[in-house]
């Protein structure tokens, strides 16, 4: 089996007000989407973005100038085209559009992989379990006031929620900020687990400040209170505060989570799945984890990281983000607070086409 050839092509989800509501995914609900074919009709699928729309048209060249060295080669040697590809576009040391590009490439040859051996990719990666616990995170962002964090995290438990993620760091004082914590928590009750993401707006004082006020409210935990390539800043708090601290999702690659454990900078490791650089190096990530004793969580594509959170035993919960979700046909149901994985083969998962058609670029 060889790849022969790919498809291409450029969705903007972000202008459906519908999937991005009040937050960020306004600006970032963008893809490029990758369709990647054998030469006996075996197709793999996979992703990049969640970047500015003006950013795609060059996440897009990337992608299509990385999977072009692809053509000829065996679609299951996956750890080896990704190195290949990591070196080609990034000399040793890639980051940014070259890695996410990889990651595309990366999920694709997953898919195909799961296909041509008629497994799903969760049991190919480990099969620890095919239920994994998600939390809500499409929103409750910063802009909520107390009121607004009630009703919508109330909506939530409705809908079969017991997690969910809110913003903090806009609130000019620290009572501002815990009197909306406050309202969120008393709305849900005390059986809901709460997140908190502070993406970097606050400086050490403030995140031990307020971190202990938010105790008593038995958080969940606290996620990226200050600059992410801080870590020590990042131990001293974790030191300071009861609440675990999550942080990971700004990393690329694996080097630097070896530099952020041995500096015991976090509680939770949290991964993202493209600036990881796929499924390949996210497991990788997970396994040292699991070495330090600690847990991974994902970030964003759910759909895609519900098989790798899954897959391992130190997999904790998993971010249902919903910016990603309309590019498919398959839904993703949450059950109980619980995602169940599909036993379909590869990631069980086909572009809606006339999804990729009403959101085209």
């Amino acid at each position: 089996m060889k790849i022969d050839s790919f498809q291409t092509r450029i969705v903007s989800p972000a202008r459906d007000l519908e999937i991005t509501r009040d937050g960020p995914g306004k600006l970032l609900a963008n893809f490029v989407t990758l369709q990647l074919r054998t030469n006996v009709g075996i197709e793999g699928i996979g992703y990049a973005g969640f970047v500015r729309e003006s950013m795609l048209k060059a996440l897009a060249e990337v992608i299509d100038a990385l999977t072009v060295q692809t053509i000829g080669d065996d679609p299951l040697r996956i750890q080896a085209i990704v190195e290949k590809l990591l070196n080609f576009g990034g000399n040793g040391a890639p980051a940014g559009l070259v890695t996410q590009a990889v990651a595309a490439i990366d999920v694709a040859l997953w898919d195909i992989k799961g296909k041509a051996l008629d497994q799903p990719v969760h049991k190919l990666l480990g099969g620890y379990r095919d239920r994994i616990p998600c939390y809500a995170s499409g929103l409750l962002w910063r802009n909520y006031d107390a009121q607004a964090l009630a009703k919508t995290g109330a909506d939530l438990v409705e809908q079969g929620f017991r997690a969910m993620k809110f913003r903090m760091g806009d609130e000019k004082t620290a009572s501002a900020e815990i009197i909306r914590m406050k309202a969120l928590r008393d709305s849900v009750g005390d059986e809901v687990d709460l997140m908190v993401d502070i993406n970097q707006d606050w400086d050490l004082n403030r995140s031990i400040q307020i971190g202990r006020e938010m105790e008593r409210s038995n958080l969940y935990w606290l996620e990226d209170p200050i600059d992410h390539q801080d870590y020590t800043g990042m131990a001293r708090i974790a030191e300071a505060l009861d609440t675990p601290l999550a942080s990971g999702e700004y990393l690329y690659g694996l080097p630097p989570f070896r530099h952020m454990f041995e500096q015991r900078s976090v509680d939770i490791a949290m991964v993202d799945l493209l600036r990881a650089g796929g499924i390949t190096p996210w497991i990788q990530i997970a396994h040292l984890a699991s070495a330090y004793n600690l847990p991974v969580v994902s970030h964003l594509a759910p759909e895609i990281l519900a098989h790798a959170v899954a897959a391992v035993p130190n997999g904790l919960i998993v971010e249902h983000m919903p910016w990603s979700l309309p590019l498919f046909e398959q839904e993703l149901t949450v059950n109980q607070g619980e995602i169940t994985l599909s036993e379909q083969p590869g990631f069980g998962l086909d572009f809606d086409e006339g999804a990729l058609v009403k959101f085209a670029v």
